[in-house]
């Protein structure tokens, strides 16, 4: 199975789920949606799966500083437009484990869902 972590190089979050991964030598692909982007139907696909409101970080330094017209009224279809315009108010990081995904990182559900794929 293929794994991929979707995030931002600098996020302290994503270099600590990085370095539990390679500490457990789980091999995994890292998808920077700053520099590599990120398309709708991935968008689409993982708030099938957990739920827009899962992967909206309103605590992001992004959402915060809206409009305050951007953060009123939100619903699924404004959601995912500001997340694909600024993909950096997806929380992180979002772990691909074939048809499953895991949306930030706890080391203890890390171990549940990967742990025997190595």
């Amino acid at each position: 199975m293929t794994i991929t972590m979707y995030g931002i190089t600098n996020c302290d979050t994503i270099k600590k789920a990085r370095v539990w991964l390679e500490s457990h030598d789980v091999a995994y692909r890292f998808h920077d949606y700053r520099v590599e982007g990120l398309d709708a139907d991935r968008l689409n696909g993982w708030s099938r799966k957990v739920g827009w409101e899962i992967l909206l970080n309103k605590a992001s330094t992004t959402f915060r500083e809206l409009s305050d017209k951007d953060k009123l009224s939100l619903d699924e279809k404004k959601a995912k437009a500001l997340m694909l315009a600024n993909p950096t108010m997806i929380k992180r990081p979002v772990l691909e484990l074939g048809d499953r995904i895991l949306v930030g990182f706890k080391p203890d559900v890390y171990q549940q869902a990967v742990g025997g794929l190595k």
